[in-house]
């Protein structure tokens, strides 16, 4: 295949450098990866061969102008492969996964380049650097140590072999993961099991099930999370009851979906590595580069919050037991498939508020432009154009251009909001295009959620949490556009990981705040606003169930760092025994309270970036709730404040140290104690 032939194989024509979608067929990828490592191959070659001595130029920025063709194939590709993943597209990635880890080990475990970086990042304090250049020495010096460059080559060999084998193994997971929940999707016969529901849901319902040639039935598809939303209004409890188990049962059932074996040889490869890297664990070796520092530092706040939440927690599960003894004619106790939903009742009798009765004032639109776009315009004075000439991997995708104030060009920003059997499960960020000024791209950033798609020719009208999935995935989207850096390495959300959740935390203040709910919560039939004194009460609600909420999570947290915590010499032989003796340690064994996410189809961190990492969302949002803080102290929704979370956070990505860049904008270390109020876990 020639270069005239394959459109990967040379930058788009299109604007911002967008993958030319319309041109690129999955016959392209493999022979585009293939040139692709080659290309990078020789130019890391090239830089190794220099016999003049290493210095920046020569060695590091040569470094990062190396793989520009491979980097252009790899975000179309895995755009592709986790939002529209096709059988042709699952068999290409498969295929790929042991090639791109045995492609990356090459490069940074070549001796001669480490070398060359270890000689440079020696000189450093003697080199004219500025600020970035530094950070960026120290980086891949540290990262390339890290990644076991230092090793001798038979270790070297045997850490390929590995992650090889790891890459394998967590494509695996995901295409498991995939067909099992698809293949769980609860179908119901009659509108009656699903009573509760409003009737934009059933017409959803009823659209899915017709998608799988079901005419005449409803079908609940299942979110990647263990609950689901519909548990807070379905009133058949037996419908309830099966949604939760399909949940709970993803990926363990014993067919060819099952991840069980899948992930206690994952768990047992990462052990191996990290002994062969020198840590005691996974969990040790990967918070050596976070900014946790140890998982020692980890357990102490999984721990600190733990007992509280699940005390809090107690009390919820009390007082909805209550409402069961007082309301229903045959007692129970109350079950994991009910706590949404009596929990709703109390809310209602509490507060005066039901949360699903808000839906008609959070159509999709409205909440898109005036509410995500209109926050960010009021706060950095970016506005928004939809490019419906532009064409993106799937009509469902929707493109549009990005602008500073003064009409120069930000970038695109692609929107892919509905569920679809060929999307992995959950919501996401990723970038298409990253932003260089050494390469002179600028971003493409794009969005997906999982929203059930309506009955034709009815509106979209989100839940809450939706609502706030949204706002929360925006923020991810404006780290990625808002990043201003000359290398590559730094771009967009190439932060830490346990750093990477803040800013979309933070972007989920917007969501009540006064003037951008008055903007955005109209009814979409009448345009009426959201009554004042609801949105009192749901104010009012947002400690509501903290204690259910705050230990579904921990649970997930403490769960990773149990099954990443597991040591080279330990033999994991039952994966339910070692889930429940997990969290019976940290005292969130709850049955009616389960793991947000249960080992099977915690995708988070056996397929995705999060392994040892989950507990980044709680270390994140102690910066969130603290920048919260400073921006109702000093005014709010203006664009004095959004320049500076702009200017001293957003903008740098990863070209500095992110509790550097932390102080910089906050002019002091974070404080718990607002997050400790958020969660109802101050008293």
């Amino acid at each position: 295949m020639t270069d005239a032939t394959n459109p990967l194989l040379q930058p788009s024509h299109l604007p911002f450098g967008l993958p030319d979608y319309g041109a690129i067929r999955p016959e392209h990828y493999l022979p585009a990866f293939q040139a692709g490592f080659a290309e990078q191959l020789r130019e890391v070659a090239r830089i190794t061969m220099v016999r003049s001595m290493p210095t920046f130029e020569n060695t590091l920025e040569a470094l990062e102008r190396s793989g520009e063709l491979l980097d252009r194939v790899a975000h179309t590709f895995y755009t592709v492969s986790s939002a529209d993943a096709t059988p042709e597209i699952q068999e290409i990635d498969e295929h790929l996964a042991p090639l791109m880890a045995a492609h990356q080990d090459a490069i940074t475990l070549d001796g001669a380049l480490y070398w060359r970086v270890q000689q440079v990042w020696e000189q450093r304090d003697a080199l004219d650097l500025d600020a970035e250049q530094r950070y960026l020495v120290e980086r891949h010096h540290r990262e390339m140590t890290h990644a076991g460059a230092g090793l001798g080559d038979d270790a070297k060999a045997k850490l390929t072999a590995l992650n090889q084998r790891l890459s394998t193994l967590t494509n695996t997971f995901e295409r498991n993961l995939l067909n099992d929940t698809n293949d769980l999707a609860v179908v119901f016969d009659s509108a009656h099991e699903l009573d509760g529901l409003s009737a934009g849901e059933l017409s959803a319902a009823t659209r899915a099930a017709a998608d799988r040639g079901l005419d005449g039935r409803l079908l609940l598809t299942l979110p990647l999370f263990t609950g689901h939303p519909a548990l807070a209004q379905l009133r058949v409890r037996e419908s309830r009851r099966r949604i939760m188990a399909a949940s709970l049962a993803r990926a363990s059932r014993g067919n060819t979906n099952d991840n069980r074996a899948v992930l206690r040889e994952i768990v047992r490869l990462r052990a191996e590595r990290a002994r062969l890297l020198g840590y005691d664990s996974h969990a040790a070796y990967v918070t050596a580069d976070e900014t946790a520092g140890a998982p020692e530092a980890v357990e102490q706040m999984l721990r600190r919050l733990a007992g509280p939440s699940a005390r809090n927690a107690g009390a919820e599960r009390e007082a909805l037991q209550a409402i069961v003894d007082d309301t229903e004619a045959e007692r129970f106790e109350i079950e994991s498939h009910d706590w949404a939903f009596y929990t709703e009742r109390i809310r209602t009798a509490r507060y005066d508020l039901d949360a699903s009765a808000l839906r008609p004032w959070f159509e999709a639109e409205r909440v898109l432009r005036d509410g995500v776009f209109f926050a960010a315009t009021r706060l950095y004075g970016i506005t928004f154009s939809e490019r419906d000439d532009l064409v993106a991997y799937h009509p469902g995708a929707r493109v549009f251009e990005v602008r500073d104030e003064d009409g120069s060009p930000v970038g695109l920003y692609v929107l892919d909001l509905y569920t679809r059997d060929s999307k992995r499960g959950g919501a996401w960020m990723n970038a298409m295009v990253s932003q260089s000024r050494l390469r002179g791209t600028s971003p493409v950033v794009v969005n997906n959620l999982n929203v059930p798609l309506p009955g034709e020719g009815e509106p979209t009208l989100l839940t809450l949490d939706e609502v706030t999935t949204l706002f929360h995935e925006f923020g991810h989207a404006l780290h990625g556009l808002f990043a201003t850096v000359t290398y590559p390495h730094f771009s967009g959300t190439n932060v830490f990981r346990d750093f990477v959740e803040f800013p979309s935390q933070v972007n989920e203040m917007w969501i009540l705040w006064p003037e951008v709910l008055d903007n955005y919560a109209r009814h979409f039939e009448t345009g009426a606003p959201l009554d004042p004194a609801v949105v009192r009460r749901l104010r009012a609600t947002e400690t509501f169930d903290q204690g259910h909420a705050t230990s579904e999570y921990l649970a997930a947290a403490w769960l990773d760092q149990a099954w990443h915590r597991v040591t080279a010499d330990e033999d994991i032989d039952d994966v339910a025994a070692f889930e429940a003796a997990a969290l019976a340690d940290i005292g969130l064994d709850d049955p009616a309270v389960p793991t947000r996410y249960s080992s099977t189809y915690f995708a988070h961190v056996f397929s995705g970036g999060y392994s040892a990492g989950y507990y980044s969302y709680i270390w994140s949002e102690v910066l969130d709730a603290d920048t919260v803080e400073w921006f109702r102290e000093n005014g709010g929704l203006t664009r004095a404040n959004g320049d500076r979370f702009r200017e001293r956070l957003l903008g740098v990505g990863g070209s500095k140290d992110p509790l550097e860049a932390y102080r910089d904008f906050r002019g002091r270390d974070a404080a718990i104690e607002p997050l400790l109020k958020r969660r109802g876990l101050d008293t």
